[in-house]
């Protein structure tokens, strides 16, 4: 199975409204061009529209964990599976949650099937999630996310030891600019990567998105 690319939009400048969603199309038209398994994560505010407009699958930046009723502000599995939403994003380090929080919100994504994936910043958290069985869990050590030093790069023995350590499939982000970063990733075991600020704030997104799948 070809690896996982998630693009994570956060919310950037350039990823907001009319720009997200031709940021989207062009995620959609790569996916398509290389047969590459790519899903994006809009800003809340675009999840129904671009769930409706693009046909790769739209996961969620964040959810809460509660089921709909009296919740200002707040977004619900339930709420995301009604607007055709795949799965979510948990406890990105730009968005934590307690180990309470996230063993109530896999039960709602299990419940709404939601697929599901942890962050995580080292392995000691990776330990304690493991055994909520999450679809993915996502190790993203926070100091490197944003930056030009990628996860692969700055630590390979971790990420082999984070997939070592669980029969959950592990994801990798932080830093993930390149093809190499992909490979050497996959090469030691992970199912795919998170990227962010290196396609979305790229002044050639689509390029950039090319060359990280197809190395070309």
């Amino acid at each position: 199975m070809k690896p996982l690319v998630i693009v994570n939009f956060k919310t950037y400048k350039q990823s907001i409204g009319s720009q997200g969603l031709k940021l989207a199309k062009i995620c959609e038209q790569v996916a398509k061009k290389f047969g590459a398994r790519v899903v994006i994560c809009p800003q809340t505010a675009d999840l129904a529209l671009f769930a409706k407009k693009v046909r790769i699958p739209v996961y969620a930046q964040h959810s809460d964990a509660i089921e709909p009723g009296r919740n200002t502000g707040f977004l619900s599995p339930a709420e995301a599976k009604a607007e055709r939403v795949k799965g979510t994003l948990i406890n990105h380090s730009e968005h934590p949650l307690s180990l309470r929080e996230i063993k109530k919100l896999l039960k709602l994504c299990r419940k709404y099937k939601l697929i599901s994936i942890v962050c995580v910043p080292n392995l000691g958290v990776l330990k304690k999630v493991r055994d909520l069985r999450p679809n993915y869990i996502a190790y993203e050590p926070p100091a490197l996310i944003g930056g030009k030093i990628s996860v692969s790069e700055a630590k390979p023995d971790v990420i082999k030891k984070a997939v070592e350590m669980t029969k959950v499939n592990i994801l990798v982000g932080a830093g993930v600019n390149s093809h190499k970063d992909l490979k050497t990733a996959v090469r030691l075991g992970a199912k795919g990567v998170l990227v962010a600020s290196g396609i979305v704030k790229a002044r050639n997104p689509k390029k950039e998105l090319i060359e990280l799948i197809s190395g070309n």
